[in-house]
Order: structure tokens, then C-alpha cells, then sequence
């Protein structure tokens, strides 16, 4: 069995590329990284480590990579022949590739009638939908009569922590032992094997369990970190007074979450609990920058700030006062090597406070939900 997996940094490797390794597959990585590339052929091996006191190591192999850059064609070969084509590019690059997957699929049809599954692996809602979207843009009337009942896209939801890192072995990775794969069975063609994954009929409450437990504790524990002068997310974690910001920030996401989705309140305070003792790993040394970049997309309106706030509003019928102070320090995260934060700092002093929240979040002016964001970036103190 051939799997094609797009991207072959830590993320990569160290999850997706890992679990179908132990599903039996051959994985070929594609990745633009021509250093990581020639790694990858001439080792055909790399080592995932575990951020835990075990200390064990799991070797993979049965591996390839090619160079979306220096060898297209082989792309398009690889894809017209795989079992199945992951992807863990991050959400901005999903367009990028639609080219590559595009002709492959349309190589594919003239040369088989095989099902494939294409599951976008991102940290976003509707990943694999947005990227069938784009492939199809690329693809004409006939190629894409001949992939719907073939080519599945399955939107998936994914969980594990890989911090930046760097190694003498630049192919080691070190991961958390905890990760989840949950992927809709509805949008699947065929059968898919895969170790470690969940199949369910409805994704959407398990998305935005983790986008508004894990997404949204981890940047709230990076933006209020960066505030107090931490320099990684185990140490923001512990300071007593950021981590009862936290945890009372995924509370309210959390009652959200539970009048939405219905999810079982004890259940739900325990997957919270160990969402916070995920983030204090002390194994892990993840830095508040890192979780904290790129804070435009992280302020969209249907990320894991603004979206929880607005929909704790209509669900809970409250107001998000930690949310609010969350989106409020994100709007203060002023890191000069991040090109959003620049932006953002540039924005409020030439537009001023709140037409910059309305441009980035599209909250309303007029609304609550906005009063009180302007409130606690006024008085933000932790």
C-alpha cells in the first residue's frame, strides 16, 4: 500500500507520516524542503522520540520523498497510483498544492477506477472540503464526473503537540504520546485501514471540541505568556495566575461546547484537565512565539478566539469575559519578527482600536461582544 503525504516537517513526520508507517504503508513524503527531501531518500529512515519520561524511540521506514519543486511529474505519478494522500502543509499552503493533487487525480481516472481517499490534515475546520474545492477548480467537466464516486475528501480532525525543535539527526522528531485522528466516515469512498484513526458520522462536535479546547488554551496560555515574559508554554503554565486563565477560559468554551454538542459535563472537564496537563509537559519546551504566530488568521471570525466568544454569547447567553481578555492580548501581542503582529500594531495606530478589531474579527461595532474586548485591552492586566 502506498500512502503520499504532503509535507515532511515535524508534523509530518512525527504524526501523520508515523501512523500510517504503522498501518502497514509505504509513505512517500513531498515537501519542498529539497535538504529534507534528499534526507529522506538517502536514509529511508528516520526516528520519532516520545516527550515523556520513557524515553523510547520508534524508527520508521518503508519511506520516500520527492520534491514538489524539482520533480512535479513524479508528484502526479505517485498520486495517480496511491492507496491514499494525507496532508499536513498548514491551511495557507492547502491551494498551493491543489495543482499537483489536480493532475494527479486526472492522470489517475485514465489509468484507474480505484477509490482514494485525500484528507487534509490542518488545524482548521473543513480542511479537506477547501482543498477538494481548489483541486476542483483545476480539473474539467469529465475528470470531475469521473472523481466524484472515486475520490473521496473526507474533512478530518487532528490533536498532537510537536513543538519546533532541532536535533544533530535533523530527520529526529519528538512528539507527545497523546494524538487523535477523528475523520468523517461520510466522506470517505472505500475501505481505509489506518492505525490510530476514528471514524465518525459527524465530525463538526469533535472539530470544535479540539479548536475550542486545545487551539484555544494553547494560543490563550502563548498571548497571555508573552505578555507576562515567558518564554515557552510549560513555563507560562506554571504560573498559577495564567493557568487559572486558561483553565477558566476553556471552561467557558467548555460550556459552550456542552450546550451545542450536548457532550457530557464530567467527560468534557476531564478531557479539559488533560488538555491543561498536555500543555505543562515539562518535557516539552514549546515556545509562546511559536503557538502564538501568525495572530490574523488566529483573530478570524471562524477561528478559535472570536468564533467561541461569539457562539458562548448565543448558547450560554453570558458574556465571554476570558475569551474576550484572550482576543484582547492577542490584539497586544506585539513580537516584531512576526509579520501579522507588526501589522496589527501598525493597523490600531493608524485606524485605531476598534475599526482594527472590526477589519480582523468582523465583530460588529455596535455590538457587546466588541465593548468588551476594547474594555479588557484597556484595562488588561494579568
Amino acid at each position: 500500500m502506498l500512502a503520499v503525504h504532503f509535507g515532511a516537517g515535524n508534523i509530518g513526520r512525527g504524526f501523520i507520516g508515523s501512523l500510517l508507517h504503522q498501518s502497514g504503508y509505504e509513505v512517500c513524503f513531498v515537501d519542498v524542503n529539497q535538504e529534507i527531501v534528499d534526507l529522506l531518500n538517502q536514509k529511508q529512515a528516520y526516528k520519532i522520540g516520545y516527550a515523556d519520561d520513557s524515553k523510547k524511540e520508534m524508527t520508521v521506514t518503508n519511506i520516500r520523498a520527492i520534491s514538489s519543486q524539482t520533480h512535479p511529474e513524479q508528484v502526479v505519478s505517485a498520486i495517480a497510483e496511491a492507496d491514499m494522500v494525507t496532508t499536513a502543509v498548514g491551511p495557507n499552503v492547502l491551494p498551493l498544492i491543489a495543482g499537483l493533487i489536480a493532475k494527479g487525480l486526472a492522470k489517475r481516472v485514465q489509468i484507474s477506477d480505484k477509490p482514494l481517499n485525500i484528507i487534509a490534515c490542518e488545524n482548521m475546520i473543513g480542511g479537506s472540503s477547501l482543498l477538494k474545492e481548489k483541486v476542483y477548480e483545476q480539473l474539467n467537466e469529465s475528470e470531475k464526473e469521473a472523481c466524484e464516486n472515486m475520490i473521496g475528501f473526507p474533512d478530518a480532525a487532528v490533536d498532537r503537540i510537536v513543538p519546533n525543535q532541532s536535533h544533530q539527526d535533523r530527520l529526529m522528531v519528538v512528539v507527545e504520546p497523546f494524538y487523535e485522528w477523528v475523520v468523517d466516515r461520510t466522506g470517505m469512498v472505500g475501505k481505509v485501514r489506518v492505525q490510530g484513526m476514528t471514524l465518525v458520522d459527524d465530525l463538526k462536535p469533535y472539530i470544535e471540541r479540539k479548536l475550542y479546547t486545545v487551539n484555544t488554551g494553547h494560543v490563550v496560555a502563548a498571548y497571555l505568556g508573552y505578555q507576562a515574559g515567558f518564554k515557552t508554554i510549560n513555563e507560562v503554565m506554571a504560573n498559577p495566575t495564567i493557568r487559572d486563565h486558561v483553565r477558566n477560559t476553556l471552561e467557558e468554551t467548555g460550556q459552550l461546547l456542552i450546550n451545542k454538542h450536548d457532550f457530557q459535563d464530567q467527560e468534557h472537564q476531564k478531557y479539559i484537565e488533560k488538555i491543561i496537563q498536555r500543555f505543562s509537559n515539562p518535557h516539552i519546551s514549546d515556545e509562546v512565539t511559536r503557538v502564538g504566530r501568525s495572530p490574523i488568521r488566529k483573530l478570524g471570525p471562524n477561528d478559535r478566539l472570536v468564533s467561541p466568544a461569539r457562539q458562548y454569547m448565543k448558547y450560554v447567553g453570558k458574556q465571554p469575559v476570558y475569551l474576550a481578555k484572550a482576543i484582547a492580548a492577542a490584539l497586544l501581542y506585539d513580537f516584531e519578527q512576526d509579520p501579522d503582529a507588526v501589522t496589527i500594531q501598525k493597523n490600531i495606530r493608524q485606524d485605531g482600536l476598534e475599526s482594527t478589531i472590526q477589519h480582523y474579527t468582523q465583530i460588529p461595532s455596535d455590538s457587546d461582544l466588541m465593548k468588551l474586548i476594547i474594555q479588557q485591552y484597556h484595562q488588561f492586566s494579568l
